[in-house]
């Protein structure tokens, strides 16, 4: 492990106002982005949207870096460059998910385990050559009104993505660390600050024991927010003041950087969350973004799978990336959204 290239990379990733494009989508999940445009998702198709994403003028000042899906990292462009050398000379800096998806945890109902340790230092060693510089691992945490989440769920996804990250660490390969709360369910926001707060507490325990070097690494977390079928709806503020309490209990000021998953948020809701939150600072460490859905909603919806609409679609990327950077310092608007 050498720290100094652990913790350059975390810098430059969430550098002044920039964030993380999630752009990791798994074949069937970005099928089901394609059919609400009733594209086809064939390899040339995915390939031509990453393409398109990633070529979009401006992007640089704002995304520092961009995680890949494994397909993705090994496509290039129409003139033949590679997608982890396109990004890197725009001084944007490849990443990789290498997570093998979330499957039932056994003997427990309704929880989830992450799998993809088998292998794991392997393909990161491939991955490294083909051009990337970080990864990210997924742990999922459901929330139900009875018994759900158990301690037992909480503490295995934690062990496991401290594992994760140390191999990652040892290869000099920063990991991103997220354990998402789920939103979906009726659950409000004061059990949602619970778990969130029950799970940073584990996942912070077993990356000490692990070794981690938490200098070297990044956080994704959830927000706190009240699952999507709570009757009880959040403000903004409240969402905000929420989170922020929960985070400064709980994560280390030697983290380098707190980039927040979007989950099921729109757009507008998560560059406004992101913004109350930094407006309630300053903090330990940078709060940015790691958004997927969030940053390329609008994009797809514009693009519409038609060459014609491809200099809008970029211009909308290029919008949602600047008023999310703003959200960063605080300074983002809702007029601006006109």
């Amino acid at each position: 492990m050498t720290k100094d290239i652990l913790m350059s990379v975390t810098k430059a990733i969430v550098a002044k106002q920039k964030g993380l494009l999630a752009a990791d989508e798994s074949n069937p999940t970005i099928k089901k982005r394609f059919d609400s445009i009733k594209l086809e998702s064939t390899e040339e198709n995915r390939r031509r949207y990453r393409e398109i994403l990633f070529t979009a003028e401006g992007i640089e000042h704002y995304i520092g870096g961009v995680i890949l899906f494994d397909e993705t990292l090994r496509q290039s462009t129409q003139d033949g460059i590679p997608f982890a050398d396109l990004l890197s000379s725009r001084g944007i800096i490849p990443g990789i998910k290498v997570d093998k998806g979330a499957k039932p945890l056994a003997l427990f109902p309704d929880e989830k385990i992450t799998e993809g340790l088998d292998g794991l230092r392997e393909r990161l060693i491939e991955y490294k050559q083909l051009g990337a510089r970080f990864a990210k691992w997924r742990a999922v945490i459901n929330i139900n009104e009875h018994d759900i989440p158990t301690s037992f769920c909480i503490r295995e996804n934690a062990q496991v993505l401290a594992r994760y990250a140390a191999i990652c660490q040892e290869l000099d390969i920063v990991p991103i660390v997220e354990p998402e709360i789920l939103m979906d369910g009726a659950h409000d926001i004061e059990c949602c600050e619970v778990v969130t707060s029950m799970v940073l507490e584990m996942v912070f325990t077993e990356l000490d024991a692990h070794r981690v070097l938490l200098e070297g690494m990044l956080l994704k977390p959830n927000m706190v927010v009240p699952g999507m079928k709570c009757a009880r709806q959040e403000s903004v503020q409240r969402i905000a003041e929420s989170t922020i309490r929960c985070l400064t209990r709980y994560v280390p000021a030697a983290v380098p950087g707190i980039v927040f998953l979007s989950g099921g948020q729109s757009a507008e809701d998560a560059t406004q969350h992101l913004n109350a939150i930094n407006k309630l600072g300053p903090f330990p460490w940078p709060v940015s973004f790691s958004y997927g859905r969030a940053l390329q909603a609008p994009v797809i919806a514009t693009w519409n799978g038609q060459e014609i609409n491809v200099p809008n679609a970029q211009k909308m990327l290029l919008k949602r990336s600047k008023l999310n950077g703003l959200a960063c310092s605080g300074k983002y608007d809702p007029t601006m959204e006109a």
